[in-house]
């Protein structure tokens, strides 16, 4: 060490940190998962405008299930703070390495990333462009007279999405605390704690998954109509989630909790997808406007006189 120190000029901290990260940074160049990655990182970002378009230009969200956005947005933060535990190497090797051998070790944090965004987006957009009439409860009258309101209260379904998007917002500032107490105090990325918190931002974000779109799954059969669900993303989505699997699973330092959440998530959306399609020619052939209306909603003489009778 001295004759090396002496020969180069450097300090033996120098030295050191060279000696302790010079396998860790060693840039890994593949061509063909470079490409992938690329190319996935663009079609996440274009498959994903289709479902905001379509929410922005209808100026409604109505169709949405509120409980598959708050799973979906929470199992992505677990998904986008996992890969960022688990690269953590690569991203600090960032300094040590050249700006295109940087970004192509953090390719997969940008795939993640652009994922956890994108979702956000469309969350962000649902409560934007919830619709005006669904936010507030019927008002009923307390006798036979005509009463008039003397406040309005918020429906169920608003105050359920309020409350969703605040537990959203705790789970975001918590995760992000927790993860960086893990990586700049207690012990960095090789602590036990900190393996063990990345997998269970890991887990979660599988289980999550898992029972993602069931929720929404289950609003759509109900309604009997695709609502402000947009086709195009999900014929896009779900083909891709193959290669973004592929793509996650290839990445030094990822196991299976990195990339098992979008293979279950591209398994559901597959059987959304094929529902949405036969709602959307069902309504086609009914002449059914299948953005606002629902089959759960459509009054008929027994819900008249249901309502009568209350």
């Amino acid at each position: 060490m001295e004759e090396l120190t002496k020969s180069t000029g450097w300090n033996a901290e120098v030295l050191t940190t060279f000696s302790v990260h010079d396998k860790i940074c060693e840039p890994h160049h593949d061509v063909y998962a470079l490409y992938i990655s690329l190319f996935l990182c663009v079609g996440l970002v274009v498959s994903y405008l289709p479902q905001h378009y379509r929410i922005i230009s209808n100026k409604t969200s109505e169709g949405f299930s509120a409980w598959f956005l708050l799973l979906g947005v929470v199992s992505a933060t677990s998904s986008f703070l996992n890969i960022i535990l688990l690269q953590w190497d690569a991203i600090t090797c960032c300094s040590m390495l050249s700006t295109g051998s940087c970004l192509e070790s953090l390719m997969g944090v940008f795939q993640i990333g652009l994922q956890w965004c994108m979702f956000c987006i469309i969350f962000i957009l649902f409560l934007l462009y919830f619709p005006e009439e669904l936010k507030h409860a019927p008002h009923k009258p307390s006798s036979l007279h005509l009463d008039l309101p003397r406040g309005v209260e918020r429906s169920a379904e608003w105050k359920i999405s309020l409350g969703i998007a605040v537990t959203c917002v705790v789970h975001l500032v918590a995760s992000v605390i927790v993860t960086a107490v893990l990586l700049k105090v207690v012990g960095g990325p090789e602590h036990y704690a900190t393996n063990l918190w990345a997998s269970i931002l890991g887990i979660l974000s599988m289980i999550l998954a898992a029972f993602q779109y069931l929720p929404q799954i289950w609003k759509t059969w109900r309604r009997k109509t695709v609502g402000a669900l947009s086709i195009p993303m999900m014929l896009l989505q779900t083909p891709g989630s193959a290669l973004f699997v592929y793509s996650i699973a290839t990445r030094p330092g990822t196991n299976w909790t990195a990339w098992i959440t979008y293979m279950v998530t591209g398994i559901l959306q597959g059987t959304l997808l094929v529902m949405c399609i036969v709602w959307h020619y069902r309504s086609k052939r009914l002449g059914i406007d299948e953005i606002h209306s629902s089959q759960e909603d459509e009054p008929s003489e027994r819900t008249a006189l249901l309502n009568a009778s209350e």
